[in-house]
């Protein structure tokens, strides 16, 4: 198999249109993003519909720009990658059907991307020298999981959540106090003005000490009550108070039960990935009570923890390796999960 594989990766799967050029799944020759976040922003989050026209009106423009800022030409690309899901569908399908119809006109293989996978492999890219196995906790707007990762492209779930997504729960809760989307970058600013031993907020009790899971639907339904436990009483609600609050059970959660799969699988690694791993909270916490056990926290670049083409490329490369290629039957599959194929 020839050296240097070049991958062209494009991603579409909620409402960031990107494209990338990453050679060997670890170097970026190109990361471009079209984000959508001040066309939703008025709506309180992504409108599906909305977000799928503006794919279509952009992904040419994107995947132009980050062909001539890879310096590289059509011809020199090896293969064509896509995220194929999970996510929204219309979404999805305007990035599948064009790289498919980009990989027929280059005569190039085509490989579908798992998202979720994706989010892992921003770690490769950040870490040139990270090989599995490893613990990763991947947590956005739509997943919460942790994983034992084998070997590329081979995952053990060893938790995940049972109701909202962290990403999810922050933005919900965002929208309770006021604050508006995107809610995660919102409540972990106002969070820093508060004291999260304000109020004590519930976490989810499984009565099961083995499980990993998650769940944050309780907790959001327990901010939601004190909000309006406050109004009914005439009491002011300090909002930094309520954030600060909110925030430490759900980063307390996530890096309780990280630590606990360490133990588990006796692994030493933990790598972080998705939207919510730019939080600066599950940073510090994590970095923090991590260090007391000696083990070793690993974050990508604020850039690469939210939804980028990059992190496709990197994931392509190893079912390029594979030769795991798709054909042109490929399709748009929203609820498809880790591991899946």
């Amino acid at each position: 198999m020839k050296s240097n594989i070049k991958i062209l990766a494009i991603e579409s799967s909620c409402d960031e249109t990107a494209a990338a050029i990453v050679v060997n799944g670890r170097e970026v020759l190109s990361n471009v993003i079209s984000s959508q976040i001040d066309i939703h922003t008025k709506f309180g989050g992504v409108v599906p519909e909305v977000a799928s026209r503006k794919h279509i009106e952009v992904i040419s423009t994107v995947v132009e720009k980050a062909i001539k800022e890879s310096k590289l030409q059509y011809k020199d690309i090896d293969a064509v990658a896509v995220t194929y899901g999970p996510g929204l569908v219309g979404a999805l399908l305007v990035g599948v059907q064009y790289a498919k119809g980009l990989s027929y006109a280059l005569k190039k293989p085509l490989i579908a991307v798992n998202h979720i996978e994706g989010h892992i492999s921003a770690n490769f890219i950040q870490y040139k020298n990270l090989k599995p196995p490893f613990i990763c906790l991947v947590v956005s707007g739509g997943h919460t999981y942790i994983v034992y990762m084998k070997d590329y492209g081979e995952f053990e779930i060893l938790g995940q959540t049972r109701d909202d997504a962290a990403g999810e729960a922050y933005d919900k809760v965002a929208r309770a106090i006021g604050l508006g989307y995107p809610g995660g970058p919102k409540i972990d600013k106002i969070a820093k003005e508060g004291n999260p031993n304000a109020i004590k907020f519930p976490r989810a009790n499984f009565h099961d000490e083995t499980s990993l899971d998650f769940s944050f639907s309780g907790l959001k339904s327990s901010v939601l009550n004190y909000l309006n436990t406050m109004k009914m009483k005439n009491v002011s609600i300090n909002n930094a108070d309520v954030a600060a609050s909110f925030q430490k059970a759900v980063v307390d959660f996530l890096v309780d039960n990280s630590i606990k799969a360490c133990k588990v699988k006796k692994c030493n690694i933990i790598a972080v990935a998705g939207g919510v791993a730019a939080n600066t909270c599950l940073r510090s916490t994590m970095i923090e009570k991590s260090k007391e056990r000696n083990i070793e926290v690993l974050f990508p670049d604020f850039s690469l923890c939210t939804d980028n083409a990059a992190m496709i490329g990197s994931a392509a490369y190893f079912e390029y390796i594979k030769e795991n290629f798709a054909s042109m039957n490929l399709n748009a599959i929203p609820n498809l999960k880790l591991g899946e194929r």
